[in-house]
């Protein structure tokens, strides 16, 4: 009996030390196991923080007096605001919120000094950009609570009471500061990416396993064709996805609609591409599904991350806003809510068009050359 179980667990022993060692051959899978982990903890533990920070500001000072002065330094000195742009139109100042430069406008009347002198209420007229609900709330909580605290200062030493300054804040294109209207934009992209990205990798590692392509390279056509031959219908399908995800977002979350569509369908359509192009990378460098798979998940995790789809991007350190740049899908998450909450047009976009478009014709390239290579 004990000559059974020393057999037993020297057997136990070989295959785990075999298990060991050819887990350690595997490369990509060691990668996975130990890099992927630490990468997702970083990310999610910097990105999922409630804390807004550095939110860009513009201002426009009618009274241009000490006590406004004073007041613009109030909300700045924390550095939960930084004042970007400072002068211009009321107009000016609005457009810059509409197109994304700003988070934050202040507007102080010319009659700010001489109403505070006086001891009575002045008004500040404060403009956030309410597309992310959740930074425009904690905004507004910042900008009440300095305001107030100033106020304390104002009144000290005086037989005033109350508060002098009345900041009017107003949210655009997201009055109720709906959460919805923020996600629901991010999710259609996030799922349009993971969707696009797994399927056109798992039809070519389908046909890579089953033999089917070493049978089409036999035939009169080249590696170029086979791949648009996947492409085309792909595209197709997916623009489909695209509307009935636009159209549930409507119907069931009730997402105003406020843009031009064929602007959203065309640049849903390079997103596409970028995932497509994703794809048939993963399924290049992969050698069955279950690589594909694995290799997906590490890397669609970090490009939802940075893309701004689940956390706004102003909450993650600047090492990673700035890694996000290079996030195909930050570029469609903008574009997307600036069409759809915004009714932006490509004036006002056409910087993250233009990127999304790089992107797509960058990858595609990369992505097909290495198809071809390996089928040549």
């Amino acid at each position: 009996m004990s000559s059974y179980r020393r057999n037993y667990r020297h057997q136990i022993r070989a295959l785990i030390v075999k298990e060991l060692r050819q887990i350690m051959r595997d490369k990509q899978l060691i990668f996975l196991l130990f890099f992927m982990p630490v990468l997702q903890l970083f990310l999610y533990g910097f990105a999922l923080s409630p804390d807004v920070d550095h939110l860009r500001l513009g201002v426009i000072d009618h009274a241009a007096s000490p006590t406004s002065r004073e007041a613009i330094a109030a909300l700045v000195e924390n550095g939960v605001f930084d004042l970007t742009a400072a002068g211009g139109t009321e107009a000016t100042l609005a457009k810059n919120v509409r197109d994304g430069n700003l988070e934050a406008g202040l507007i102080v009347p010319p009659e700010f000094e001489r109403e505070i002198k006086h001891g009575t209420t002045t008004s500040m007229q404060v403009m956030l950009d309410g597309v992310d609900a959740n930074t425009a709330g904690i905004a507004n909580g910042y900008i009440s609570q300095i305001i107030s605290t100033f106020n304390r200062q104002l009144v000290t030493g005086s037989q005033i009471s109350r508060e002098l300054i009345s900041p009017q804040i107003s949210f655009a294109y997201n009055p109720g500061l709906i959460s919805s209207w923020f996600f629901v934009p991010g999710v259609i992209a996030l799922v349009l990416n993971l969707v696009s990205t797994l399927v056109s990798s798992a039809a070519v590692i389908r046909e890579k396993d089953s033999g089917t392509l070493e049978q089409l390279l036999m035939t009169p056509v080249n590696s170029l064709q086979i791949l648009l031959a996947k492409i085309i219908p792909l595209s197709m399908l997916l623009m489909i996805t695209v509307l009935v995800c636009l159209l549930i977002s409507s119907l069931v979350f009730h997402v105003p609609f406020r843009g031009n569509i064929f602007l959203f369908l065309f640049v849903s359509f390079l997103a596409i591409l970028v995932g497509i192009a994703i794809g048939i990378a993963l399924a290049a460098f992969s050698q069955n599904q279950r690589q594909s798979l694995l290799t997906s998940f590490f890397v669609n995790l970090p490009v939802i991350q940075l893309s701004g789809a689940v956390a706004p991007l102003e909450s993650i350190p600047e090492f990673f806003q700035f890694l996000s740049l290079f996030d195909p899908l930050r570029y469609y998450v903008t574009c997307v809510r600036a069409i759809i909450l915004k009714g932006a047009g490509l004036e006002a976009i056409w910087p993250d068009v233009l990127a999304l478009a790089a992107f797509a014709v960058i990858l595609l390239a990369l992505s097909t050359s290495k198809f071809g290579r390996q089928l040549a």
